[in-house]
């Protein structure tokens, strides 16, 4: 073949490319923010139709929001004078005064003045838990696991209610106890109606349900007081030495398994203690603050937070059992499941303020606030249960088949194999009940309870504020309060659900 490059630049040979052309940018129109508008949102005449009636209602909602929020709005003030309409200023917004001015009323509730820094503290330790937990960079996520489920609760009890016994949690522990008496109770009955025998066989089922109502009535009554304050620094003895020999593992001679075991150990006796100490209402020193004076961003918070941190493993372990096929388990998580979700929250939380107290000496009545955190555990649970099968039901049946021939167990299985990816599969359902949970913490207010809602409702009928624009400053205030909530989760959980569906591509 002749070579191109020996013949002389002249006839058809100049018209011949010797280097590749260079390859030409994209039009204008069809890249950017151009590109995007003309494919997006004027692509035909249906399309462009869509996009000027949007705009012209986006318009319609929004200019009138604007304009009362910011640029109509009163900025600054001492009382409703400013907020008044006057011949200088027709047209008035927003009160933001009457919001800074009631600001810590929103957030604390009528907790006392002097007293407010423990709620402080534990707003920061619910976001150095969330965020510790939640980035995913985070140093050592294990100790922050630790720190937001053991370590944040049992600080927040007793920063919170002083150690109050009058909060009651040894009402939960007389309530199990007097439940299982119950139970053994009846099986008495039943075994004493067999003729001849029947009082012979009920005898230790009798004996069992007497001692546990003693217990349940008086018992618990006098360890609590005979409980010391060694117990409560004994378990923070234990703990920080289990949480040092954890951080500083490496220096430790010994082999993985047997510091493993040993770990363990330790922090099965810490939290053993603590628990026993919480139940008790151990006096931890402070001021006991009663919970009627609790209210605002403070009870959304902890019915939220209960109801999230417990919703999803009794979820789990409901959605299980509903699959079991032991029909004891199966038939009580039915029960508990269909019974819950077909009433409304307002009537669960009647129930768990009524009816709570009729199962336990007067005494040892749960808290007011205690019942509603029962109550949201509870409905929440429920409906998690829901969503947590589904997700196992979206699985094929080969991923249960596979597991089972590798030789794991059932709860290896599920722990390794089943419960990762029907959780992926349902994180849209698991954070919808999360934000439905979390506004659903204004209805507490039906058994006596001042959420962050109720106190603007009570603010805003202050004679000292009492304009025309108040009640509309306070409500807006609060749905720009749980749309940054819930839109953060929201968010959350879209950017967990992209990652984790990265494998899912092909």
């Amino acid at each position: 073949m002749t070579d191109m490059s020996a013949l002389p630049p002249t006839g058809l040979v100049n018209y011949v490319r010797r280097d590749a052309a260079q390859p030409l940018p994209p039009p204008a129109n069809m890249t950017g923010w151009q590109g995007w508008v003309r494919e997006n949102l004027l692509s035909g005449p249906f399309n462009i139709a869509m996009t000027i009636i949007s705009a012209f209602l986006l318009y319609w909602i929004f200019a009138p929001l604007l304009n009362f929020t910011i640029f109509h709005a009163v900025w600054t003030g001492a009382d409703r004078e400013a907020c008044l309409i006057t011949e200088a200023r027709p047209v008035v917004g927003a009160c933001w005064p009457f919001i800074t001015e009631r600001l810590q009323y929103f957030i604390y509730g009528s907790y006392p003045l002097d007293e407010r820094w423990r709620p402080t503290i534990f707003f920061a330790l619910l976001l150095v838990s969330v965020a510790w937990v939640l980035w995913l960079n985070a140093p050592r996520r294990d100790i922050g696991m630790l720190f937001a489920f053991v370590f944040t609760p049992a600080v927040s009890y007793w920063l919170l209610t002083g150690g109050n016994p009058a909060f009651a949690l040894v009402g939960v522990l007389a309530l199990a106890i007097d439940a299982a008496g119950a139970v053994f109770g009846t099986v008495g009955s039943i075994l004493s109606a067999i003729p001849f025998i029947g009082w012979i066989l009920a005898l230790p089922f009798n004996a069992v349900d007497r001692a546990l109502n003693l217990i349940a009535n008086g018992g618990i009554g006098g360890l609590r007081e005979a409980l010391g304050r060694g117990f409560f620094w004994f378990d923070l003895l234990i703990s920080a030495a289990a949480l040092a020999a954890y951080v500083f593992r490496n220096r430790i001679r010994y082999t993985e398994a047997d510091f493993r075991t040993a770990l363990t150990t330790i922090l099965g006796v810490a939290v053993a203690f603590g628990l026993f100490v919480g139940v008790t209402g151990l006096d931890a020193g402070l001021k006991p603050v009663p919970t009627n004076l609790w209210g605002g961003v403070l009870i959304s918070l902890i019915v939220a937070f209960v109801g999230i941190v417990f919703s999803l493993p009794c979820g789990i372990l409901l959605a299980l059992g509903r699959r079991s096929k032991m029909p004891a388990v199966k038939l009580f998580s039915v029960i508990l499941i269909e019974f819950v979700r077909g009433v409304p929250f307002i009537t669960v939380l009647f129930m768990a303020s009524n009816m709570l107290p009729l199962f336990v000496p007067e005494q040892y009545a749960p808290d007011k606030l205690l019942r509603a955190l029962i109550a949201a555990a509870i409905f929440a649970s429920a409906y998690m249960a829901e969503v947590v099968r589904a997700g196992l039901q979206a699985l094929p049946k080969g991923q249960y088949e596979g597991a089972m021939a590798m030789g794991l167990g059932y709860w290896q299985m599920m722990r390794l194999i089943i419960l990762p990816q029907a959780l992926k599969v349902t994180i849209p359902n698991i954070v919808n009940t999360y934000i439905g949970l979390f506004k659903d913490t204004t209805l507490v207010v039906v058994v006596g309870l001042f959420d962050f809602l109720k106190t603007i409702e009570a603010a805003r009928i202050d004679p000292k504020w009492a304009a025309p624009t108040t009640s509309a400053t306070g409500y807006m205030f609060a749905a720009i309060f749980y749309f940054i909530c819930c839109y953060a989760m929201s968010r959350y959980a879209k950017a967990t659900e992209e990652r984790l569906g990265k494998a899912d591509k092909r």
